[in-house]
């Protein structure tokens, strides 16, 4: 980046911001039981990464690329789910941060039925 004269300095978001962002996106997202437990393994894309529980970040060339492992409710339509994820998290890093989004990988883990009643499947 080059300084301007009207450059006063750099402005650097830690990758945990990106994190937070998707994290509180996701579980706000109706059809979402939680995040998978364990971090996701790591994708081919090289970049700068931030890796948490069923949340991978990687910077790269400017963009965001972000992969998602989640647990789902038994009534979500999970295909519905998926394409909801995918529009908001990447409306919420670009409208908060002002970073574009490559892409938004959704992964449905699981589905979560309480603990009471439960069915084999």
């Amino acid at each position: 980046m080059e300084t301007t004269p009207d450059t006063i300095g750099r402005v650097t978001i830690a990758p945990q911001v990106l994190i937070t962002i998707v994290h509180q996106t996701t579980l706000s997202t109706e059809g979402v039981e939680r995040l998978a437990d364990k971090p996701p393994r790591r994708s081919k894309v090289k970049g700068r990464r931030a890796v948490a529980p069923g949340v991978e970040i990687v910077l790269a060339d400017g963009h965001v690329n972000v992969a998602v492992h989640i647990h789902a409710i038994p009534k979500a339509n999970l295909l519905q789910l998926a394409e909801s994820l995918q529009q908001e998290i990447a409306r919420a890093i670009e409208h908060i941060v002002g970073l574009q989004v490559a892409r938004v990988d959704i992964y449905v883990d699981d589905i979560s039925f309480p603990a009471s009643g439960a069915r084999q499947l």
